[in-house]
């Protein structure tokens, strides 16, 4: 009986061995080494069984003494996304639902790793299951966790949702290291061993500092944070001044009245407008951008880490640029009353905003003024020339020139027509609130506030929308097979704008999904109609998610949210390097060369655009730290939100005056049993049948707030 237990256990340790590499095949000394059978006898039964399992068509036997798995339909390729308890799903195009594996089944893979799996036949209304047979590709080999020393042994501890095991450290590292640290370490390898092995690079420092927390987000998404002194030195060599030589070769607007609109702590100024009246009542204006192109060439380590970066990233306390300091803050922004290179887009327009005429060329400027937004919207609110000490970005009144004044309201007109046709094209308005911090020395948060876009923000907006539409369809819409890097947006799920409709009917709003057409001017009265209301913040979110991710390619198929057939991205090459590309491409055009291969771009667009994603993600995770770290003041205090999600393990409730966002327990909501109601993405009480759904309005307790975890907890007091 022993014996036999022994034969089906070796055939199935070979079977096991060809399904962990499928594609490959072996000799029966290479399935014995994976094995670790080294004796005589151990190997002889390895040939027998071999030849056992290959009569049986229970493996391939392609060549003589080669074996391999037995090809089967249901494997598949997917990534494996990991949950806070463990439990791994795998996101495959073959599935329209994620394929759930348990811990025991990940096979050594880390969350985001591309792998090869199997399913098994789905029981009943349970979800399909899976198991990780190979691992295709590594998303990453660097880690952020927190170090735990016990008796002479190392170990890091990731975030769940990295690894479900811990990271175990061979040797002590150079750099002097504490228990609690939080680290950043690098895999090395995962054999024979119970645990992967790792070797710590980095020490980010003791966890819930604010400094370690943000360093913390930036390594977990792979996103560098100082520059390497080689890049700086190299940026530093870049000579500020501009040769005559150089000015000879551009369209020279020094001399036209100039001036850039920005935040009033920002520091890289990558466009500016200038602005003129012709004789026949129309206008000239000039849309120039930094000419990063200029500077940054092709083949040079600045531009080998502009691609990796990809693009800046801008969290809470800081910015971490896509440039060197040398480049993005001095030789390329284009600051007040400083001679700069730009590459411009120049239209004539009347005052309706139709184009009349356009010309794209390199130029140099002399920017007369550095407005703040807050500076520009007060001209334009109170049409007056005199800037107040409590909006001067210098702290004192100051007058702008009446030509300077006149300009930003001329252009403010003519943006407003801008904005009315691409909305009336279909265009979707998204004035999103952005939460916002008041920080102290220390970099805590002592105020989180919510800012909105007002005429002075849309006023720049719709200029850089004209340049980045023109530049498109100047090389585009000519030629479709000239090679050019596109910003496109497809239409939205068809599935989550039905979510969307139903959600929205709770608050007694509707949207017309007849036509892509209908919808999108359905949608913008919905966000019109929800302005300034208490769950605007909220429907926003859930428009928005109903869209489809914008994304960089050269395979053009347009810009659904923009309503444009034709769009680009080319105003910020300070901060996005698929911009740097459009620059590059636009040149070569305007030079008469033809056109080089798409095949070259596509994979950097790809780049450019996963690394958009993490970027993205930082600046979520840090404002969530922000906020949660803000919270730990007012924990035990009530506040109204809105049920903003819904999951088997509690409700998300979106706190309305500071947008913060916590979790509650169904257990914890008072007078009633609730159980999880999936399809209608509510919690339903046992006894008294009522919902508590998407939407509803509630009043919560803070009891807890974890800054290390960006977490808050809530208890839901009434409904």
């Amino acid at each position: 009986m022993g014996n036999k237990k022994n034969v089906l256990s070796i055939k199935k340790s070979i079977i096991q061995v060809l399904g962990q590499s499928p594609n490959q095949t072996f000799n029966y000394k290479q399935i014995a080494n994976r094995l670790c059978i080294n004796d005589p006898s151990g190997r002889n039964q390895i040939i027998k069984n071999l030849k056992k399992l290959a009569a049986q068509k229970l493996i391939n036997n392609p060549t003589k003494g080669k074996f391999q798995a037995k090809k089967r339909e249901n494997y598949h390729r997917g990534v494996l996304d990991i949950s806070n308890n463990g439990t791994g799903y795998i996101i495959s195009d073959d599935f329209e639902e994620d394929v759930k594996v348990s811990s025991t089944h990940h096979h050594k893979a880390f969350g985001g790793d591309e792998v090869l799996f199997y399913t098994y036949p789905s029981r009943g209304k349970r979800k399909r299951e899976g198991k990780i047979i190979e691992i295709t590709a590594r998303k990453r080999t660097r880690f952020v966790g927190t170090l735990q020393k016990r008796n002479g042994t190392m170990f890091v501890r990731v975030n769940p949702r990295t690894a479900t095991v811990d990271f175990y450290i061979a040797s002590e590292p150079e750099i002097q290291t504490a228990d609690g640290d939080r680290v950043l370490i690098a895999f090395t390898n995962w054999e024979k061993t119970k645990s992967p092995q790792a070797k710590i690079i980095e020490i980010l420092g003791k966890p819930g500092d604010a400094e370690t927390e943000i360093h913390t987000i930036l390594a977990e998404y792979g996103l560098p944070y100082t520059f390497d002194p080689q890049i700086k030195q190299e940026a530093n060599r870049i000579d500020e001044k501009i040769s005559v030589n150089e000015i000879i070769k551009r369209i020279d607007y020094r001399d036209v009245l100039t001036f850039t609109i920005d935040p009033k702590d920002a520091k890289d100024f990558d466009d500016a407008l200038s602005f003129q009246e012709k004789e026949n009542g129309d206008f000239e204006v000039g849309i120039h951008i930094a000419d990063v192109s200029h500077y940054v060439k092709p083949g040079t380590s600045l531009d080998d880490e502009a691609y990796r970066r990809a693009t800046s990233v801008y969290l809470v306390d800081r910015v971490v640029p896509m440039l060197p300091e040398q480049l993005s803050n001095k030789v390329c922004s284009l600051r007040p009353n400083e001679e700069k290179l730009t590459f411009s887009a120049i239209f004539t327009l009347d005052i309706h905003g139709n184009v009349k005429d356009q010309k794209f060329a390199r130029t140099v400027i002399n920017s007369n003024y550095r407005f703040t937004y807050h500076e520009a919207q007060h001209i334009i609110e109170t049409r007056e020339a005199t800037i107040p000490a409590a909006l001067s970005l210098t702290t004192k009144t100051y007058k702008v020139d009446e030509k300077a004044k006149n300009a930003i309201l001329q252009l403010n007109t003519i943006a407003k027509h801008l904005r009315k046709k691409r909305t009336q094209s279909g265009a979707i308005s998204f004035d999103k609130e952005e939460v916002c911090f008041s920080l102290d020395k220390e970099k805590n948060p002592k105020e989180v506030f919510v800012k909105t876009s007002k005429e002075a923000n849309k006023l720049i907006e719709e200029y850089m929308l004209l340049a980045n539409k023109k530049v498109s369809e100047f090389i585009a819409k000519s030629d479709n097979k000239k090679t050019f890097v596109f910003r496109v947006h497809d239409e939205p799920d068809e599935e989550k704008l039905a979510q969307l409709k139903s959600v929205i009917k709770g608050f007694g709003y509707s949207l017309n999904l007849a036509s892509a057409k209908t919808t999108a001017h359905s949608i913008n009265k919905l966000l019109k109609d929800i302005t300034n209301k208490p769950e605007q913040n909220f429907i926003d979110t859930l428009t928005i998610r109903s869209m489809s991710k914008a994304k960089y390619t050269t395979q053009n198929i347009g810009h659904y949210g923009l309503a444009f057939d034709y769009y680009s991205h080319f105003t910020s090459p300070i901060r996005r390097y698929p911009d740097v590309v459009a620059h590059r491409l636009l040149q070569h055009y305007l030079d008469g060369k033809r056109s080089p291969i798409a095949e070259h771009y596509e994979p950097v667009m790809k780049h450019c655009s996963t690394m958009e994603v993490l970027a993205t993600k930082a600046e979520r995770d840090s404002i969530k730290f922000m906020q949660v770290k803000f919270m730990q003041a007012h924990i035990g205090k009530t506040f109204t939100g809105i049920v903003s999600g819904v999951v088997e393990r509690g409700l998300y409730v979106e706190l309305e005056g500071n947008k913060c966002e916590g979790m509650a327990r169904p257990q914890d909501i008072p007078g009633d049993f609730y159980v999880f109601d999936e399809r209608n993405f509510a919690f339903v009480g046992q006894k008294n049948k009522k919902f508590i759904k998407l939407g509803d309005r509630v009043t919560i307790k803070v009891t807890a707030a974890d800054p290390i975890k960006r977490h808050l907890d809530f208890n839901i007091l009434a409904m």
